[in-house]
């Protein structure tokens, strides 16, 4: 069986080269969705929502993709690929919870978002109180780290490295 996505629009945001490891609400710059101008009618209504989940193609990957992760900042725990959020995956698609700032006609202003201008927008949903937060969550693996201070950059969207 042969799956086959076509972009709805495109992201723009400040990055070219470099991108922060989440989305900074606070980040500084324009960031926003073009949807293609068929699916505007499918944006009435977003902007009664405060956050909206954004999935993207992740088209600028350069590695290969493994089954086994050993993140940097994890020490010496190895994990399996889907027990990781690592961007190199076997379907590269992304996931990033932004802010609405605003919609108007076909573009979406959000708040900073974590990938390259240009790259392919899939899909746009709302995230929706309690539906989509989870009180009871776990940090899975990474307790074992011992160290919470990598998560917490995370968590706070700054860049550093692994």
């Amino acid at each position: 069986m042969q799956i086959t996505f076509q972009p709805i629009g495109t992201i723009h945001t400040p990055y070219r080269e470099k991108a922060p490891y989440q989305p900074v609400e606070s980040d500084e710059g324009t960031f926003f969705l073009e949807m293609s101008p068929d699916y505007e009618p499918g944006l009435k209504d977003l902007d009664t929502f405060k956050y909206i989940y954004v999935l993207y193609f992740i088209d600028r990957l350069v590695k290969e993709v493994s089954m086994d992760v050993a993140p940097f900042w994890a020490g010496e725990i190895e994990v399996g690929l889907f027990a990781s959020r690592s961007p190199l995956r076997p379907n590269p698609i992304g996931l990033s919870i932004v802010k609405i700032l605003k919609v108007e006609r076909n573009i979406i202003t959000t708040s900073g978002l974590d990938v390259f201008d240009g790259t392919p927008l899939l899909d746009v949903k709302p995230y929706i109180k309690d539906l989509d937060s989870k009180a009871d969550a776990n940090y899975g693996w990474v307790d074992k780290t011992g160290d919470m201070r990598h998560l917490a950059l995370h968590i706070l969207g700054i860049p550093h490295e692994y």
